[in-house]
């Protein structure tokens, strides 16, 4: 996960929009993880295809050019490339609490829900 802009919302006190780029090689996923409480999350798929599973919603596999969201408090159990074969990416753009520094924590991790 890469930051590629991050910036205070000028007009929503307490607030910073960050964007973040997530590269999978083929057959890569990540952990099952939360975001910082705050987060609204806009999801663009740049390339290839990437399949995800937001609480206890179905999984679903998003191709470039297709988008979703989760909700702030959500529970991100699945997000992963859908290809073995081909790489792909995904912009993920953050509306959260400007003091909110960790984005992302792994469910493994220490203190994550």
């Amino acid at each position: 996960m890469k930051v590629v802009f991050e910036h205070a919302l000028p007009n929503v006190e307490g607030k910073r929009l960050v964007s973040v780029v997530v590269n999978y090689p083929p057959g890569a996923k990540s952990l099952p993880h939360h975001h910082a409480a705050s987060a609204f999350i806009y999801a663009y798929v740049l390339s290839g295809t990437i399949r995800s599973q937001v609480d206890n919603d179905a999984p679903k596999v998003y191709h470039q050019g297709e988008a979703f969201y989760e909700m702030p408090g959500s529970h991100h159990r699945m997000s992963e490339n859908a290809s073995k074969t081909e790489p792909s990416s995904l912009l993920a753009v953050f509306v959260v609490d400007a003091k909110d520094d960790v984005l992302t924590t792994p469910d493994s991790a220490p203190g994550s829900r």
